[in-house]
């Protein structure tokens, strides 16, 4: 239950007159209790009358209990006062109060938070005078708006003594009770009334998004009140700005023009007209504030819907909040919306996996020693239907963000170990071919990447000496105690550790000392400048001295030129990686001789 009508706590005084005020009979009975939101009636001074199914459910309180009952003791002490200083004077100056934050107390004592509305009706010689206040939950609102929608269509099937109850919920589904403009669920109506129609009928239609800049600051600064006075005022100048087009409020400090133009000309300047009318300071409280707003612009295009028209100006205002605010962007729809593009790759690389278009290349690591293919490091590509061969930089990040990691590191995982078991089994002469595989630093954090490993080395038989996984160096200083715990479980497996990336991270000689890894691999930023820059050259040098000192090897990445390979190897260098000894290539084109690595 989110939407609960309730009126002012006045003295307990209730005239046996007044106190026959109750709901209609019959049908009108029925939509009473039934509607989707809370509902009191109660006398001019705030004596409870009459009490609807819905908010019994959803307060708790018992029937008898409320009848008779000053409507204020529903509210903890803070909101009695916010209604009777703020509320109560609008009702009797205005007879309607706008959206105020209240708590309603349930009679278990939980307070239930919810948008306050109010609205008086004067006696006349009938009928005594009654007020009714509506309060919407903010996250159900729009849920309620189209239930209210719903209401008001059977109200119009109902019997001609309803026409008041239609009357009022008609005006409280379509429109904003502050200022009077469409609501949410009005705006919705409309524009489904307009994409009924040809859509040669609606070439031409501009959807602009204004969004108030800092409001939050003069609510938070000034009070709801000044900031429903600004919005007020936003409101009237936006009515007085345009020609005859639906004009909306959706929610908070956000508003929607529908205004019919020539050309984009004519839109850019509709849309620096707004600006210009709203940039014209307005006082309250005797603070002048120049208000300011961002504004997305939607041209309609032939195959439109509603919600991607508003989608379109929703992101184009973004993009001029963007650029500074109190400006305006026009959506270009020949470019792809970043947010939608990347979750249509999620998408297609999640297909992707369970279709089997990953594929493994695979890069020799020579041994500097002997000039032989030692290893091979596993590179995971991914065979785009439509896009072609994908380099890892154009998905691995986006499997990262979205966890699809998981999956795709352990795909590729057993197809590398399953790979380097064929060949062991093809070429049983020559010694076991080592295989490399990198861990994401998503994959190092998962509790079941050690029952994965084991269970892809069990079943492919694989002796576990022979894989080396690599981690990079920033990966591993992200969380350094849980990295060492992760680290220490792969080392129980007898599988061989590397770390990655070296000399790009924050990691210092005590902690390499910590962790549990065989082998470093010095980063090709460093490799790069061998022969020709002095300190990535003594960088190279103190990496390599560092890894012997703690009892592990050395291997440089990057290794292009015949200089980078023989300075290396003077240095002690133990494996080297590179398109100087071959690049990543499918599996079948692998040559597991020396890959065209020269002799030592």
């Amino acid at each position: 239950m989110s939407e609960v009508a309730v009126a002012a706590e006045r003295p307990r005084t209730a005239p046996a007159a007044v106190a026959e005020v109750v709901t209609p009979a019959g049908a009108a009975d029925r939509l009473f209790h039934d509607a989707p939101c809370g509902y009191l009636v109660t006398t001019d001074d705030g004596c409870i009358q009459a009490v609807n199914d819905t908010f019994v459910r959803w307060s708790g309180r018992a029937r008898e209990d409320l009848i008779g009952t000053p409507v204020g003791r529903l509210f903890p002490i803070g909101d009695r006062i916010l209604y009777a200083t703020h509320c109560q004077p609008m009702l009797e100056m205005v007879g309607v109060v706008a959206e105020i934050a209240v708590e309603v107390v349930t009679a278990g004592g939980a307070r239930r938070a919810a948008l306050l509305s109010a609205a008086r009706t004067p006696a006349t010689d009938d009928t005594p005078a009654s007020v009714r206040v509506v309060i919407f939950s903010a996250h159900e609102r729009r849920r309620y708006e189209k239930e209210l929608l719903a209401a008001r269509r059977a109200a119009e099937q109902s019997e001609a003594q309803r026409a008041d109850a239609e009357a009022g919920l008609q005006h409280l589904a379509l429109h904003d009770s502050l200022t009077g403009l469409l609501n949410r669920a009005g705006l919705t109506a409309h524009l489904d009334r307009l994409f009924a129609a040809p859509p040669d009928t609606r070439m031409g239609l501009a959807l602009l998004f204004v969004d108030l800049d800092h409001f939050k600051a003069i609510n938070d600064s000034l009070g709801h009140a000044a900031g429903d006075e600004l919005i007020v005022t936003v409101a009237r100048r936006l009515t007085a700005s345009v020609r005859g087009s639906a004009i909306s409020r959706l929610a908070g400090d956000e508003f929607v023009v529908l205004e019919k133009v020539r050309d984009t000309t004519e839109v850019v300047t509709v849309a620096q007209r707004l600006l210009e009318l709203l940039n014209a300071p307005v006082t309250i409280d005797g603070i002048e504030i120049v208000p300011s707003a961002s504004i997305g612009v939607a041209l309609t295009e032939p195959d439109d819907t509603p919600d991607r028209l508003l989608r379109h100006a929703d992101i184009a205002m973004y993009r001029a909040k963007s650029l500074g605010r109190n400006t305006w962007h026009l959506h270009d729809p020949l470019k792809v919306d970043p947010a939608t593009g990347r979750l249509r790759v999620i998408g297609e690389l999640r297909h992707g996996i369970e279709r089997g278009e990953l594929r493994v290349h695979y890069q020799p690591r020579i041994d500097l020693g002997t000039g032989q293919v030692h290893s091979a490091e596993a590179l995971v590509r991914w065979q785009h239907p439509t896009r072609g061969l994908l380099s890892p930089d154009q998905f691995v990040d986006i499997a990262e963000e979205s966890g699809l990691i998981r999956r795709l590191g352990a795909r590729v995982l057993d197809e590398a170990v399953g790979q380097a078991t064929r060949w062991r089994a093809a070429h049983p002469q020559r010694p076991p071919l080592e295989i490399a595989v990198n861990l994401s630093p998503r994959q190092l954090t998962d509790p079941a990447l050690q029952s994965v490993v084991t269970e892809i080395l069990a079943r492919h038989r694989f002796d576990p000496a022979l894989l080396t996984l690599e981690i990079t160096e920033t990966a591993l200083m992200a969380d350094p105690d849980a990295a060492l715990a992760a680290l220490s479980a792969l080392k129980r497996l007898g599988v061989l550790l590397a770390v990655d990336d070296f000399g790009t991270g924050y990691s210092s000689f005590t902690y390499l000392k910590r962790f549990p890894v065989d082998e470093l691999k010095i980063d090709r930023s460093f490799v790069a400048g061998l022969g020709t820059d002095t300190g990535d050259t003594a960088i190279v040098a103190s990496c390599i001295q560092l890894a012997h000192a703690v009892g592990i090897r050395a291997v440089a990445e990057g290794v292009e030129t015949d200089g980078q390979y023989r300075a290396l190897v003077e240095m002690g260098c133990d494996y080297a990686q590179g398109y100087h000894f071959g690049r990543p290539v499918p599996p079948e084109r692998f040559d597991l001789g020396s890959a065209g690595a020269v002799a030592p």
